[in-house]
C-alpha cells in the first residue's frame, strides 16, 4: 500500500472480520437499549440512591487528587516570586499611565 499526504487509509481498513464484529457490537447495543426501556434510557429505579452517589463522587475526588503532581517547596517559592514580581511590574505600569493621563488632563482642562 502506498501512502500519500493526507491519506486516511489504514492497514486494517477493509477487513471483513472487523466489519462483522463491529456490526455485531452494534446489534448487541440495540438489544441492550431495547431491554433498558422504550427510549433506550435506564429506568429510574436502576440508579443508586443519593447517598451512594455522593459517596462515589467523593471517592472519585480523592482518586483524582492522588494523581496530582504537587509542587515542591522550592517550586512553590519560585512560582510565588514570579507572580509577585509580575504584579509589581504591572502595578508600576498602571501607576505610570495613570499619573501621565492625570497630568495630561490637568494641562488640557486647567
Amino acid at each position: 500500500m502506498t501512502e500519500t499526504v493526507g491519506s486516511t487509509a489504514t492497514p486494517d481498513s477493509g477487513n471483513a472480520a472487523d466489519e462483522q464484529s463491529e456490526t455485531l457490537s452494534r446489534r448487541d447495543r440495540k438489544r441492550a437499549n431495547r431491554s433498558a426501556g422504550k427510549d433506550g434510557k435506564k429506568k429510574r429505579g436502576d440508579r443508586p440512591n443519593i447517598f451512594a452517589r455522593i459517596a462515589l463522587f467523593y471517592r472519585q475526588i480523592i482518586a483524582e487528587l492522588r494523581k496530582v503532581v504537587w509542587p515542591s517547596r522550592n517550586d512553590l517559592t519560585t512560582y510565588t516570586t514570579v507572580v509577585v514580581v509580575f504584579v509589581v511590574v504591572i502595578m508600576a505600569l498602571v501607576y505610570g499611565l495613570d499619573t501621565g493621563f492625570a497630568a495630561l488632563a490637568k494641562l488640557i482642562f486647567a
